[in-house]
């Protein structure tokens, strides 16, 4: 159903299941700060939900229900349809990784009595926004003797949080004449973590006694932080949105509301004639590069392992299941803003609550790095979505030159598949709170499990 308000249309009893799926969701989103959270949480359901290692299988048939991992930051849940995987699958793929702030290399100094933590920021941030809000420290410590210890501190009610402290407008006459971009500078994205000094220690003293705590809670040492990957995220759970309950406001909504609803399709939809699968990658804000981005051949390496479980492997065959292969790139979509109308066409604008949004295309200056979708593909899925009464809208990434962004869509069509974006419309996205409509985190999970079964 193209374009309308899913609200209006839902009975008591589907009204319910929209919020009890909300309700999952946010524990989901408050847990699933970082990737490596995420993949923790998607292996819990699958475990759950009778999935096994792919490492333990030594051959694959269908019904199966198996995952797959890559260093802690990957993961692919795959169920293996009746058909043979060079015939092509069906795949929704999201990313779960956010914007945020990572820890250098060398973090850890004092200035004016305080510790600090210095911090490079990660994706496209309005760096204003990050500061004076309750912060959390999530990620991993690896040790020399091969040891890792895992760091979760702000969360938990019991912890302390973190921030990054701002000048008193009682003095910032001339920061108030800097532009947007310039009144916080990214080196100034400095994290406060503590201000007593250790008795008897001349030099740096509080820098001292927060390295006595580390190393008292954790048994880290200064130069572990050279081999850490800390992340710096708001701390806090997602909670409920407006006096009707309708919106959820958190951290990380781009992407995790498209890597949740599309995890949960997969487990939920059962067998069908094609392997699906659904895939959550890494590093998508940061153009999906490296080992554990989009780009990576981990993606592939699993289809030719899927081959290799199921049929007698050949390079043609990974080329064919490549090149037949259909895809929803379930990524987020910027929701028009009554507070800021004109930087979009609302005639090709999301609105919250009018169900999944599909962009043709998103890219930059003449859909520059985009992936623009075939229109018979396109079709095809607004066919099935009507039959199954799917709310469903279509939009792009704001006025033409007003700006834009891209996704991790035309990696996979360079495969020569079948690819559209297809996720939820977002407000204030890439801010350390965004917001998302509870009709369309429900109405993208019923359409992706439409797709997985019906394209």
């Amino acid at each position: 159903m193209y374009a309308k308000n899913a609200w209006e249309a839902y009975s008591k009893a589907e009204l319910k299941e929209v919020m009890n799926f909300a309700d999952d969701y946010k524990e989901f989103l408050s847990k699933g700060k970082t990737e490596r959270e995420c993949v923790k949480l998607a292996i819990e359901m699958a475990k759950a939900n009778g999935f096994e290692d792919i490492n333990n299988c030594m051959k694959l048939s269908q019904g199966d229900k198996v995952y797959i991992t890559n260093k802690g930051k990957n993961i692919a849940l795959v169920v293996i349809g009746k058909n043979p995987i060079e015939k092509g699958v069906r795949v929704l793929g999201a990313h779960i990784d956010s914007p945020r702030m990572d820890l250098k290399q060398n973090p850890l100094y004092e200035k004016d009595g305080f510790a600090l933590l210095d911090t490079h920021y990660y994706g496209g941030i309005k760096k204003y926004q990050w500061v004076t809000i309750p912060l959390a420290l999530y990620g991993v410590v690896c040790k020399k003797d091969g040891t890792n210890v895992t760091v979760n501190i702000g969360d938990d009610p019991k912890d302390p949080v973190f921030g990054i402290s701002d000048l008193l407008i009682h003095l910032a006459q001339d920061q108030m004449t800097k532009t947007a971009t310039k009144v916080v500078e990214g080196e100034n994205l400095d994290v406060t973590v503590g201000s007593i000094p250790l008795k008897g220690e001349d030099g740096d003293a509080v820098k001292a006694n927060v390295l006595k705590l580390l190393k008292k809670k954790y048994d880290i040492e200064e130069e572990d932080f050279l081999s850490a990957e800390i992340e710096v995220v708001p701390a806090g759970n997602a909670r409920d949105y407006g006096f009707d309950r309708s919106m959820i406001a958190g951290y990380g909504h781009d992407d995790r509301s498209c890597a949740y609803s599309s995890a949960r399709a997969l487990i939920d939809q059962g067998e069908c004639d094609y392997t699906t699968i659904a895939v959550l990658v890494d590093k998508e804000e940061i153009g999906s590069v490296g080992a554990t981005g989009a780009q990576s051949k981990w993606f592939e390496n699993t289809i030719a392992e899927l081959i290799n479980l199921t049929d007698i492997y050949s390079d043609l065959k990974l080329r064919h299941a490549m090149e037949n292969t259909k895809m929803l790139s379930s990524d987020v979509s910027a929701g028009v803003d009554p507070l800021y109308e004109s930087v979009s066409d609302k005639k090709n604008g999301a609105f919250l609550g009018n169900g999944i949004c599909f962009n043709k295309y998103t890219g930059a200056r003449g859909k520059s790095g985009c992936n623009d979708a075939m229109p018979e593909y396109f079709a095809k899925i607004r066919q099935i979505l009507d039959d199954n009464n799917c709310y469903f809208q279509t939009a792009e990434l704001g006025k033409v030159d007003q700006g834009g962004g891209g996704t991790i869509a035309y990696i996979l069509g360079n495969y020569n598949m079948n690819v559209i974006d297809a996720g939820i419309a977002v407000l204030n996205m890439h801010a350390p709170m965004e917001i998302i409509s509870k009709a369309d985190l429900y109405e993208a999970y019923k359409s992706y499990k439409v797709f997985l079964k019906d394209v």
